[in-house]
This record gives C-alpha cells, structure tokens and sequence, in this order.
C-alpha cells in the first residue's frame, strides 16, 4: 500500500497529516518546537499526578495503621504547616510575577521575581525538613508504623520535587544574567512556571488530606 502511495503524483511522506497549501504555517512542516516541548511537559506532569495519585491512595489505606503509637492529632502542627503553606502559595503568586515579567521582556524585575520565588521555596523546604527532624527525633520515624511510613513518603516526595524545582529555578536565573530571553530559556520557563504550580495545586491537597483532616480524625 506505501509502495502504491509513493507513486502518486504530488506525494511527499514529509508532510502526512497536513492538508492544503495555504499561508498558514501550521498547514506545513511540523510543529513548532514550542508546542512540542509543551505537550512532552505536559505529559510528564500528568504522570507526575497519577504519581502522587497512588501515594495519596496508599496514605489514605494506611492513614490509621498506628500500630499503637500516635497518630496525626497527636503530631501534626498546623500552626507550623500553615506556614508552610503560605510560603508555598505565596511563591506561586511570585511565579505568576515572574511570568509577566518575562514574557514583557523586563531582566530586572523577573530576577527579583524570580529570587523571591526562590526564597519562599527555599523558606517551605526549611520548615519541612524541621518538622521531619523533630518527629524523627521524637522517635517517629518512618520504620514506626505505617502511617508514618506513607506520611513521610507523601510528604516527602513532594518536598523533593520542591527541592528540584528550587535548584532548576537557581539555575534559569544564572542563564537569565548570561544569556538574555534566548528562546530556548523562555520555553523553559514556561515549563518550570507550570511544574511550580502543579506543587502548589499537588500541596493544597496534601494540607488538606494528610493535615487538616488528620487532625481531625
């Protein structure tokens, strides 16, 4: 059947799946690498989501598998974990700063945009990472019960992406001072300002189920 279509006049398999030969870019070649890169991004963070699905899942079966020691009323502090949480919102609207900044093509108000989205992040990461010391030296470590050990895991793997998206975040500001808008940092910078969401849409929840209604039960 190829062999059939090669020999048709006009044929050309470089541009399967577009029709016309009209002004509209769109109608030749294929896509721009911008939207590419978008939809790869945003099939990461869709698995990333079913990710932290199944840790939310596992949390909620094991979410009272004490084995006799303390449960979420008797360790969460929610004075402390809303702290943390506004930080994190309140990077998010530093972000959202940021992208305005950038896309107007403003160097020095997305750097301090940037650096204060960093900060905040920088701020949640230390709270956190106290909270998991002080329970860990309380003896309520991830090896006690089930409980803590889907906690820390649930908690802890969205600190980690936290952590990454810090460090990705340090390094576009390094190439932001040397390199300019160059089109390649735009797109990663639309990219990190979506995954930098998706952590605060991923915590919101996480406050919601591991810590509001632990205290709860």
């Amino acid at each position: 059947m190829s062999t059939i279509a090669s020999e048709l006049p006009g044929f050309d398999p470089h541009r399967l799946g577009h029709r016309g030969d009209g002004p509209d870019p769109a109608d030749h070649g294929p896509a721009p690498k911008r939207i590419v890169v978008g939809y790869g991004f945003w099939i990461f963070l869709l698995s990333d989501f079913v990710m932290f699905s199944g840790f939310f899942a596992a949390y909620a079966v094991l979410s009272t598998s004490t084995a006799g020691g303390p449960s979420g009323r008797d360790l969460f502090d929610l004075h402390n974990v809303a702290i943390e949480t506004a930080c994190l919102l309140a990077s998010s609207f530093a972000c959202g700063m940021a992208s305005i900044a950038v896309e107007e093509r403003k160097a020095l108000p997305a750097q301090l945009w940037l650096a204060v989205t960093a900060v905040l992040g920088l701020a949640f990461l230390i709270l956190e990472v106290k909270e998991f010391l002080a329970l860990i030296a309380a003896g309520n470590d991830p090896q006690h019960s089930a409980f803590l050990s889907s906690f820390f895991t649930l908690v802890g793997c969205h600190g980690l992406h936290v952590s990454a998206g810090v460090l990705w975040l340090l390094t576009m500001m390094a190439q932001l001072f040397s390199k300019g808008f160059a089109p390649n940092l735009l797109r990663r910078f639309r990219c990190f300002s979506l995954f930098w969401h998706a952590l605060d849409i991923i915590w919101v929840a996480v406050f919601t189920v591991v810590y509001l209604i632990g205290v709860t039960q």
